[in-house]
């Protein structure tokens, strides 16, 4: 089985599938080659489920720059309101709003108040797109992924868990588009 080794100041080892279907293994600089070699064999059941599933997945062809600038353009249309709309609901104020092209999140915050987006929200249901909202606007409270942030992204939307479930099942094939 071939894989890539990647050597840091880390403490453990870990073994990563990436995005394009490659074996990443994350290790100290101390472990050796032939304890690298034991670790991946120990795992071979899970990389080999993993590389099914991801060989499974449909290709879609990656998004042009044209689709990304218009989803972009629409995000910035979209956006802005829903965001004023449970900034008031939640109780908070934020400084500005960008649309970007993530390729690992759906949305940001900075502690200045700042907030981004990835400009694939337009291709989400709304009411996926609104807790990715929420979410975002909640850390403007708390900064972390408390219980006190949990309560109160619970309390500007009850039924989020649904919205985080369709996100985790689907977010990803389209993340994976952008090229």
């Amino acid at each position: 089985m071939q894989y890539r080794v990647v050597r840091s100041d880390r403490k453990t080892i870990s073994l990563e599938i990436t995005r394009d279907g490659e074996v990443l293994v994350r290790a100290p600089r101390r472990l050796s080659n032939a304890q690298i070699e034991s670790f991946v064999k120990g795992k071979a059941a899970w990389i080999e489920k993993h590389l099914a599933v991801f060989a499974a997945r449909p290709k879609e062809p990656p998004f042009t720059n044209d689709e990304i600038v218009r989803f972009a353009e629409r995000a910035k249309e979209i956006l802005p309101p829903r965001v004023a709309y449970y900034a008031q609901k939640i109780g908070v104020t934020y400084e500005c709003i960008t649309i970007r092209n993530q390729r690992t999140r759906w949305g940001s915050c900075s502690n200045r108040g700042n907030l981004n987006f990835n400009c694939l929200l337009v291709l989400v249901p709304p009411a996926v797109m609104d807790y990715v909202i929420v979410h975002e606007l909640c850390h403007l409270k708390e900064l972390n992924h408390s219980k006190r942030f949990w309560d109160e992204v619970v309390g500007a939307m009850p039924d989020y868990k649904q919205h985080e479930r369709w996100l985790k099942a689907n977010g990803g094939a389209l993340i994976r588009r952008l090229a």
